[in-house]
């Protein structure tokens, strides 16, 4: 299978370029969140998914859980999907499809324990694909996303298995450990935005050897 590769947290055309350019099927930009790193304003958003030429996808990353939010948050940024980072509103991500019928909705799932299993597969019905991350939203301040931690690819296993839609990777992937994580997790995709940067900016030698890893992974 070819893995394929999301780099996310960029912060400007050039970086998106870079990352296109080596490889990348889709590249994400963060909207403004509760923590973490990355967030920049929609503005420069919507600059770079219009300079991304197609066929790579463009993710916003939202934090926006209910419908209204969610919509108005895309159409100032207009990219191609829409990364749902924290658990929408009861309805929300029907509402969004029936007012944005062409852009692919992506659920996030934060593996902390087994019930992730049983919410990643409900969140599964209604979008176009998962990804699975190491955040922590329950917790005082919300951790929605590039946290560097690792979670139990057991159990990213055991959704990609179950789940009827694709599953992304994240979560303290780096090109040390890439290769173990396909391997044993077997995903769609794979994303992340602190392994491949030096001083919060996306390094070329970092993401070549990322590359590099997954090329030797998909010929395992």
């Amino acid at each position: 299978m070819n893995t394929r590769v999301k780099i996310c947290c960029m912060h400007s055309v050039e970086e998106a370029w870079l990352a296109v350019s080596l490889g990348a099927a889709a590249v994400g930009m963060v909207g403004a969140m509760p923590s973490g790193p990355g967030p920049i304003d929609d503005d420069l958003i919507r600059c770079i998914a219009a300079a991304v030429p197609p066929p790579v996808a463009t993710f916003l990353l939202t934090c926006e859980t209910g419908a209204g939010g969610i919509v108005a948050h895309h159409r100032r940024t207009l990219t191609n999907t829409i990364q749902l980072v924290d658990a929408p509103e009861p309805g929300a991500v029907v509402a969004v499809r029936a007012e944005l019928p062409a852009v692919r909705i992506v659920r996030v799932v934060h593996v902390r324990g087994e019930e992730s299993v049983d919410e990643a597969l409900r969140a599964a019905d209604a979008a176009d694909a998962l990804l699975l991350d190491s955040g922590n939203p329950d917790g005082a301040v919300k951790q929605l996303g590039g946290t560097g931690r690792v979670h139990d690819w057991r159990l990213s296993r055991r959704i990609v298995e179950r789940s009827p839609k694709p599953v992304f990777l994240a979560g303290g992937l780096k090109p040390e450990n890439v290769r173990a994580a396909i391997e044993q997790v077997g995903p769609f995709g794979v994303d992340l935005c602190t392994g491949v940067r030096t001083d919060n900016r996306l390094d070329p030698r970092k993401l070549e050897a990322f590359f590099r890893e997954i090329e030797a992974a998909n010929k395992w």
